[in-house]
């Protein structure tokens, strides 16, 4: 199943936002699999879970970590961004999913 993973300082606040994305995309029958993690462990996360995770989102409390993670993640090809940070305080899941599929375009 590919994977979405929402990084934050954390992993805890992201949660809110990853219920309304799982909802947003059982809406649209995607079939995802959609979490976050402390963005201190992104590193692990990607090498555990490289041919899955197509898509990895920043919170914006570490959107200082962009450049590092973009390397890390760089290294499998696969593409990261801050998620926006009305659609994160709104906890606007379909926007925010929106925001990760664009990626993958």
């Amino acid at each position: 199943m590919k994977r979405i993973v929402l990084c934050c300082s954390a992993g805890m606040s992201t949660s809110l936002v990853v219920t309304k994305m799982e909802k947003a995309a059982a809406e649209r029958g995607l079939e995802l699999k959609i979490y976050a993690i402390a963005e201190q462990t992104l590193r692990d996360e990607l090498q555990s879970y490289t041919t899955d995770i197509v898509a990895v989102l920043l919170g914006p409390q570490v959107r200082f970590k962009l450049a590092e993670s973009q390397k890390l993640a760089g290294e499998y090809g696969i593409p990261v961004a801050v998620i926006d940070s009305v659609a994160y305080g709104t906890l606007n899941g379909a926007k925010v999913l929106d925001q990760a599929l664009a990626l993958l375009r």
